[in-house]
């Protein structure tokens, strides 16, 4: 008899991504840092225009890189995009060449001529900031008149027929309750919404104590997103949630260096868009071999790739689950990364945070923020409030033919 020959072994979709792609799914492209506010939460501390930005004959090299890498997608922020003058050039040039774009704004420039023009393209996706669902709660932290300029933009993007677009809401304690809220704006001017989480990077690091969720909120944000889910995009933001029983729709775990990364204003590649600093910086675009060398070779992300133990997490019950949650987020709470979430549905982030010594906790490398205050800056004073098919960020194995790296 002849012994059966077993099947070599195949490994769910989500080990590929831990192992790392051939290129990234989606990368996020900060084109600027200057910005028209200085949002007291902005993860990669936004304001003033950095003069080594890249130029538009480099940014449109590496869109030509892109192409070639067969990349989905490019998530376009800052800093406010459309403030650079070449904005809409390098957007029509990304099109052209068969890459994607999203990008993120808060508004200010889209005017009713811009609406229509993107309205009339398949390839071109919006997100609109939005951090409050009435203005004294995001212009608590976006500025005043903030709230306003996103509002005049929905309603400019939806009178052209632009229908799908995205509002981004990055949750807060004080926002928290006004999910329902959110949901009916989205509604109102049919677009989508999408969750994203508060992370201690750039600025954020300053207001986390005051913003971040409190732990009922968290199973409030929880069970909201079960009954609502299927209709609202988190981009993984909240895979850390999964402790609390099923897992939320997406790849539930870090993509950092392994599907994802970030391309900063004057080419810096870091391995996560939440993780500006020294310690995740993987080369620069300007180097010989460009992005793509940047991608495959960093020693960075071969490590990142590495199977991970789980450290102090891997005796949890809901370790599988939540795979210890968000890097950044550890790091700049003055967690270990093989340490607990600080945010851990478990209590044990709250644990971890009580050993960690004041004022030592890593700080961005970076700093591009507004040297004089702004006349609509943010005012960061407690609210009398109760605590309470072109998303390929959202669902990145559409159509992807998976060859992870060796």
């Amino acid at each position: 008899m002849t012994a059966a020959i077993k099947p070599p072994a195949v490994l769910p979709l989500v080990e590929h991504f831990a192992l790392g792609l051939d290129a990234p799914i989606c990368l996020t492209w900060e084109l600027t840092y200057a910005c028209n506010l200085a949002c007291a939460h902005c993860l990669s501390s936004s304001g003033r225009r950095d003069p080594r930005e890249l130029s538009t004959a480099e940014a449109k090299a590496v869109i030509d890189e892109l192409e070639r890498m067969q990349v989905f997608y490019v998530n376009i922020g800052g800093g406010e995009p459309t403030v650079r003058s070449d904005f809409w050039e390098l957007v029509d040039y990304a099109t052209a060449h068969k890459v994607g774009v999203k990008f993120s704004t808060n508004g200010v420039k889209i005017s009713s001529a811009v609406a229509e023009r993107l309205a009339g393209s398949d390839y071109v996706d919006v997100q609109i900031s939005l951090d409050g669902a009435t203005a004294e709660v995001n212009d608590y932290v976006r500025g005043v008149g903030s709230y306003d300029t996103a509002i005049r933009a929905m309603e400019n993007l939806a009178a052209a027929g632009f229908a799908g677009f995205k509002i981004s809401v990055v949750c807060t304690r004080q926002n928290i309750g006004q999910l329902d809220e959110f949901k009916a704006i989205a509604d109102k001017y049919r677009a989508q919404l999408r969750l994203t989480r508060l992370r201690p990077s750039g600025r954020g690091a300053d207001v986390w104590d005051e913003l971040h969720l409190l732990p009922g909120q968290q199973r409030e944000l929880y069970d909201w997103l079960v009954l609502n889910g299927e209709n609202v995009l988190t981009g993984d933001s909240f895979f850390h949630l999964a402790a609390f029983g099923d897992s939320l729709p997406g790849l539930n775990l870090c993509g950092a260096g392994r599907v994802v990364c970030l391309i900063d204003p004057v080419g810096d590649v870091y391995a996560c868009p939440f993780a500006i600093h020294e310690s995740f910086l993987a080369g620069n675009v300007r180097s010989p071999g460009g992005f793509q060398t940047v991608w495959r070779d960093s020693k960075l992300f071969a490590e990142l790739r590495k199977p991970q133990s789980g450290g102090a997490c891997s005796s949890c019950s809901a370790y599988d689950s939540c795979r210890g949650g968000c890097m950044a987020a550890k790091f700049f709470t003055g967690l270990p990364l093989d340490g607990p979430d600080p945010e851990c549905v478990k209590g044990y982030g709250e644990i971890a945070l009580s050993k960690v010594t004041p004022g030592l906790s890593p700080k961005p490398s970076l700093d591009h923020s507004h040297k004089a205050t702004l006349a609509n800056a943010p005012v960061m004073l407690t609210l009398d409030r109760k605590p309470p098919s072109r998303d390929c960020n959202e669902d990145p194995v559409a159509g992807l033919r998976v060859e992870a790296l060796a």
